[in-house]
């Protein structure tokens, strides 16, 4: 027994002066190390900021704690344990960073000696999610026996950088051979565009496709025009079985007249939206069609004015709030008068584009027709008349505030004539002669583009009105010998040429819809 316990203090004895020699070793070493490089004297051994010294004796200290609590022998072990002395969350800190920093995030991978040399080969940059799409595809429409128009929106970087493109194929339902076109794009939005822009794509094929009335499908393959990956498929539209109808494609159409609305948004007032829609009915006419995109605006006061001239057959409501997720121009609108341009563009000889806030004219005694069709063109700019929305007059029959019967086109009636200011223009289309719509203007058709002169065809905008939800008269203009006034530094002409025509659109709407709407709504 006794030789058995010499031997185990022995043993320990032989363990204990190892530790003693290696810590005197380390001293040593330490010391010498602090003579040939002062700045020896700070190191952390790799601990984390908040936990180094800033004194070689503390760092000493440390070291030899850390042998003499780690290098007993406990169950045969006499390793130093450095992992069961400092926690796991804080193990990684204790790897260096490829630059020598400190970081918890350090990379542990050895250095290659190119990498030592400054020379790095197969770094990778790896990509994470989706800041826009290729494209978002909005509709796509026939335009005739071998073309097709699709419209939707897409990345604005890549398209006014890159060199992205699209191309057609139409697969007829009863053959496996497919026919196949480069498709043409136009971005039709004027560089307005933000994260995205619109795009819309024709495709013309060499040949007539689907008129067999067998149906089929147009595919669009997009490509990002990188060089990298594949062409994204597209099945842009699929053709039933007797759909095709070729006497869709040549006049007479539906309707003489079609209204192609911007996208309806915020609070618009329903009294303005009311008088709007009332006039255009009556100044177009029973042959007329407008359509409304409802971008989050349509509430339940505007369906009240809405509801009886959609029963009608004159109105129809395209819902696309869901274009609130996709970041362009005002609400998108440049997406949606592409898209009333095509899905609806055989539908009447001519096709409007103005805003709610707008009102088209044309002189009593003149026809739409003969104002339109003299013209012999494929486009009309339309001019503007510039109305104050906030100025009204004041005279012995002036109108009380808050009155509900008293339409704002007959209360706002001064014109802005200031001089040498160019007011944007609206216009009026062929349909079946352009490619693409923008907000004021075509600049994508065939044919010629003529100016009115504002006397036969013009538009009034009362503009900063259609969302207004109090009495429109804030200023009041007594008139003197002359019909005109200077207000907020601008000069303003007395028009009462709107006003004039109230009574005959409050007949036609008494006559219309049986009653007349409570301007309440």
């Amino acid at each position: 027994m006794d030789k058995k316990m010499n031997f185990a203090t022995c043993s320990i004895s032989k363990a204990l002066i190892t530790t003693l020699a290696g810590i005197g070793l380390l001293l040593v070493l330490i010391q010498l190390l602090d003579s040939l490089c002062p700045c020896a004297s700070n190191l952390s051994f790799g601990l984390p900021p908040w936990q180094q010294s800033s004194s070689a004796s503390t760092v000493q200290q440390q070291v030899i704690s850390h042998i003499v609590d780690n290098s007993l022998p406990i169950a045969g072990k006499t390793t130093l344990a450095l992992e069961e002395s400092i926690p796991l969350e804080r193990q990684d800190t204790l790897l260096s960073s490829e630059d020598g920093s400190n970081s918890p995030y350090a990379n542990s991978s050895s250095v290659t000696e190119e990498e030592s040399q400054g020379v790095q080969d197969g770094r990778q940059l790896q990509p994470y999610g989706v800041a826009a799409h290729l494209f978002v595809h909005l509709g796509s429409y026939r335009g005739g026996p071998r073309s097709f128009a699709t419209v939707g929106l897409a990345s604005k970087p890549l398209h006014v950088f890159g060199t992205p493109g699209f191309d057609c194929e139409w697969i007829p339902a009863r053959s496996n051979t497919s026919v196949i076109a480069e498709g043409s794009k136009m971005l039709p939005d004027w560089g307005f565009g933000r994260i995205y822009t619109v795009v819309v794509v024709n495709c013309s094929f060499h040949t007539d496709v689907g008129t067999d009335s067998e149906g089929g499908q147009l595919v669009l393959h997009a490509y990002s025009g990188d060089g990298f990956g594949k062409p994204v498929r597209i099945s842009a539209l699929n053709e039933l079985k007797g759909h095709y109808n070729s006497s869709r494609f040549i006049p007479p159409y539906p309707y003489k007249y079609l209204y192609c609305g911007s996208p309806l948004y915020g609070s618009i007032n329903p009294s303005r939206l009311r008088e709007w829609m009332v006039y255009h009915a009556w100044l177009l006419g029973a042959s007329s069609y407008f359509v409304l995109y409802d971008a989050g605006g349509l509430h339940s006061g505007l369906k009240k004015v809405l509801d009886p001239w959609i029963k009608l057959g004159r109105v129809k409501i395209e819902s696309v709030q869901e274009q609130k997720k996709y970041d362009g121009y005002y609400y998108n609108q440049f997406l949606f008068v592409n898209d009333c341009l095509h899905k609806y563009r055989f539908m009447a000889d001519w096709t409007f584009f103005f805003d709610v806030d707008e009102y088209v004219y044309i002189p009593p005694g003149e026809s739409m027709d003969s104002v339109l069709d003299n013209h012999g063109a494929s486009q009309i700019l339309i001019e503007q008349r510039h109305i104050s929305d906030k100025l009204c007059l004041l005279n012995s029959d002036n109108i009380t505030a808050g009155d509900s019967s008293t339409w704002g086109i007959e209360k706002l009636v001064f014109n802005n004539v200031k001089k040498g200011h160019r007011w944007n223009r609206k216009y009026v289309i062929n349909a079946r002669n352009a490619f693409a719509a923008g907000v004021h203007l075509s600049q994508n058709l065939v044919g010629k583009t003529v100016r009115s002169n504002g006397y036969k065809l013009r538009y009034y905008h009362y503009h900063n009105t259609i969302s207004y939800q109090g009495e429109l008269c804030r200023e009041y203009i007594k008139l003197q010998n002359d019909s005109y006034v200077l207000f907020e530094g601008d000069p303003y002409k007395y028009d009462e040429r709107m006003k004039a025509l109230v009574g005959d659109v409050k007949e036609f709407e008494r006559k219309s819809l049986g009653l007349q709407l409570d301007m309440s709504v």
